[in-house]
């Protein structure tokens, strides 16, 4: 029974633990190497399913007379947009390729959008699904402006227009956020008794992000382990991430606080989409910088485990 609870308390940091200990199995032990060559794939596609699935199920308890815009949505989207322009601005101010290379990794960090699982998180934590769900389309319609705007700016040399970086962004917010959410408002008007039968598995949620996750972090590990950078460049990759989802999660905090949500708030700046983010700097900037984006969903993820564990022994957060 306690095992139980252990895996239910902590169940994002069993998916990093896995992840990280399934990817090095299936990489080093000479019979499983085939395997792991043949399945990793696999699960790799298996991402956008899982997450059609776990938002469906977190989507079909939003009401939709409670979606609507807030004054926090767009503070943060500024303050997003403006952290984003000032690693711009410091990228191309290193004269030295290998600082250039850190302030990419600091930009990607901040311009990536909310991850989709941020409501999933959300819920857990007592805030507001239906507000940040909205945050989550006016987050993503910001993304589709100023990354094909900034990125560019970043690296001189990237081969991308303002057209094609639109129309990619655009067609990844459709499918993984526009979908689920279709079909979920749907169900609710329409299949009544399904949804309330759905309902009735309220961790379904959290268990499958942490799965995710698992995926996520043999992505992370090879990034990390495959990485042709010296140890401290390495180091201060890792550390990055650390601070600015710190800084992330707090700014978003304090503003949500001031407007009376700051659960939804801290998520919405703090969690981000690191696929997005890895995806985009592998085409577009230094592909070594993606080291940054894939450390931050390892930092991103402890907070919430952490979060998750104070909300459920002491029945609020502090922080």
């Amino acid at each position: 029974m306690s095992i139980i609870k252990f895996l239910k308390d902590w169940s994002l940091l069993v998916g990093i633990v896995v992840g990280s200990l399934v990817y090095l199995l299936f990489t080093n032990v000479e019979f499983l190497v085939p395997i792991g060559d043949s399945c990793g794939p696999l699960l790799v596609s298996l991402l956008p399913v899982n997450i059609f699935l776990m938002l469906y199920l977190t989507f079909i308890k939003i009401k939709v007379h409670d979606m609507r815009p807030r004054k926090w949505h767009f503070i943060l989207q500024i303050i997003r947009t403006m952290l984003a322009v000032l690693a711009m601005i410091a990228c191309n101010l290193s004269a030295d390729a290998t600082i250039k290379l850190l302030w990419e990794g600091v930009f990607i960090s901040v311009i990536c959008p909310t991850a989709a699982a941020a409501p999933v998180i959300t819920e857990k934590l007592g805030g507001n699904i239906a507000s940040l769900t909205i945050y989550l389309l006016i987050a993503n319609c910001f993304t589709i402006v100023i990354i094909p705007l900034l990125f560019p700016m970043v690296e001189k040399g990237a081969d991308i227009s303002f057209a094609f970086a639109a129309w990619m962004v655009m067609k990844r917010v459709l499918m993984v956020l526009g979908l689920p959410l279709f079909f979920a408002l749907i169900s609710r008007k329409y299949l009544p008794r399904w949804v309330n039968w759905l309902k009735q598995f309220r961790n379904i949620g959290i268990y499958i992000w942490s799965f995710n996750l698992s995926i996520i972090m043999g992505i992370t590990m090879r990034s990390l382990l495959h990485a042709p950078v010296s140890g401290w460049v390495l180091i201060i990759l890792c550390t990055i991430p650390l601070v600015l989802s710190i800084l992330q999660f707090s700014i978003g905090k304090v503003v949500g606080r001031y407007y009376g949500d700051s659960i939804g708030a801290g998520q919405a700046l703090g969690q981000k989409n690191t696929v997005v983010g890895i995806w985009l700097t592998l085409s577009f900037l230094n592909p070594y910088a993606a080291i940054a984006p894939c450390v931050y969903v390892i930092w991103q993820n402890i907070i919430n485990a952490l979060q998750l564990w104070y909300k459920g022994k002491y029945g609020y957060l502090k922080w």
